[in-house]
């Protein structure tokens, strides 16, 4: 396959962290930032992004497990190993053995949950959080109605059991690809068709499609008791937070009587700032940018806190 872009020249390593083997690309030098990709995505997502952010951070950018070039432990009736509190002990373990302790975060799409369960969970570990187009799992679930359940497909396909749509995923893979980069407000054109071929290849594999499925399959269950368990108990998210959403897709509108996103946002952390953004769901390709100063600007002020 044609290389997409010089990001592919940055070495693609695997590391064991306990229970599986993590595929990432590391870049840059200065303060540590972790970028975790989305669904139906990869790493590959932050393909402009990280290289704007390596003139100033050290950029981790990992396949969270049952992604892309990531392991995929077996799972469990109840889809703990891929819980967002399984993928976020992984991140910890990774940036430990490569040597931070303390580091920043930016997740797009799945990987924002897991970045802010990362958060939640160990608090001492992160300087400052970006979710990127997300709420918190539980007000998702909890808010959902017709439109989320139209637009957002995945979340309801994705987590019925198996194996409907593990066989769904693997006799079209192309077309899911295809649907999620030309829906959810976004701009066709900026995917060209050798990122489209690497996502499309990421989703072919049955172990790494079945991965994803339980994935969502623990958004449906554990995820959403994990995030009500933190609420009832008071748990907040203590470090600062950016949101930044788009602008063209539901979070506009959907949560108008909870402040939008940053609303909601507000009641899992103190200190939260963010804007919508004039692009689609995938707002790190379609304005890459624009995305990096956003988030280059926010984790430069980790000195100051």
């Amino acid at each position: 396959m044609t290389k997409i872009t010089a990001f592919e020249d940055i070495e693609l390593r695997e590391m064991q962290v306990d229970s599986t083997s993590i595929a990432l690309r590391m870049h840059g030098s200065g303060p540590p930032v972790l970028l975790l990709h989305g669904f139906p995505q990869t790493h590959l997502m932050w393909r402009f992004v990280a290289p704007a952010l390596a003139a100033s951070f050290t950029v981790i950018c990992p396949d969270l497990r049952g992604y892309g070039r990531s392991g995929c432990p077996a799972s469990t009736p109840d889809h703990a190993p891929y819980s967002k509190r399984a993928m976020a002990e992984d991140m910890v373990l990774l940036m430990e053995q490569l040597g931070f302790s303390r580091f920043s975060i930016a997740g797009h799409d799945r990987g924002g949950r897991v970045a802010y369960r990362l958060a939640l969970d160990y608090p001492e570990h992160v300087g400052r959080l970006a979710v990127l187009d997300i709420v918190p799992t539980a007000d998702a679930w909890e808010k959902a109605d017709k439109r989320f359940a139209c637009a957002f497909w995945p979340w309801s396909l994705l987590a019925q059991p198996e194996p409907l749509p593990e066989r769904l995923i693997a006799a079209a893979p192309g077309a899911i690809i295809d649907d999620a980069l030309n829906a959810w407000g976004s701009s066709p054109q900026a995917f060209g068709e050798n990122i489209r071929k690497a996502y499309i290849a990421a989703l072919s594999d049955p172990a790494h499609i079945h991965a994803i499925c339980e994935e969502y399959r623990a958004a449906a269950t554990l995820d959403h008791a994990h995030d009500t368990a933190d609420r009832q108990a008071g748990r907040r998210i203590t470090c600062p937070v950016l949101a930044l959403w788009s602008s063209k897709g539901g979070l506009q509108s959907w949560y108008a009587e909870a402040g939008g996103p940053l609303g909601l946002w507000r009641t899992w952390a103190e200190d939260v700032s963010g804007q919508a953004l004039d692009a689609g769901h995938f707002f790190p390709e379609e304005i890459p940018e624009i995305t990096a100063d956003l988030l280059g600007r926010f984790f430069a002020a980790t000195a100051e806190d």
